[in-house]
C-alpha cells in the first residue's frame, strides 16, 4: 500500500478503528507522505475524523499527513441515487418468468 500511486479510501469514517488499525494507517500514511497519492471518500464530517480514530495522539499524526497537505472537495446536493431511478436487471419485454 505504501507503493502504489494511488491509494482510494472509500467510505471512511463508516466505522471506528482498532488499535491495530490505527497503527497500519499511522505507518501507511507516514511512508506516502509528500510521495504518493491518497484519495478518501466520506460522508463523515472531516471536523469528526479524530473522533472516530481514537487515541488522540495517534489522530493527531495521523490527521497531520492527510489534512494539512490535502485538497478538499465538497460535494453538495441529492443523492444521485435519488435522483435517478436505478436501471433494471433485465428489460422487462424480454424477461423471463419463472414460478415455481
Amino acid at each position: 500500500l505504501t507503493r502504489i500511486q494511488l491509494l482510494v479510501l472509500d467510505d471512511w469514517g463508516s466505522h471506528g478503528l482498532t488499535e491495530q488499525q490505527r497503527g497500519d494507517l499511522l505507518e501507511i500514511f507516514e511512508e506516502r507522505y509528500k510521495r504518493k497519492s491518497t484519495l478518501i471518500t466520506a460522508q463523515l464530517p472531516v471536523a469528526q475524523w479524530h473522533e472516530m480514530i481514537g487515541a488522540p495522539t495517534i489522530a493527531d499524526a495521523i490527521l497531520d499527513r492527510l489534512v494539512h497537505n490535502a485538497h478538499r472537495i465538497k460535494l453538495e446536493g441529492d443523492s444521485m441515487r435519488k435522483t435517478r431511478p436505478a436501471p433494471l436487471l433485465t428489460d422487462i419485454e424480454k424477461a423471463e418468468i419463472i414460478t415455481a
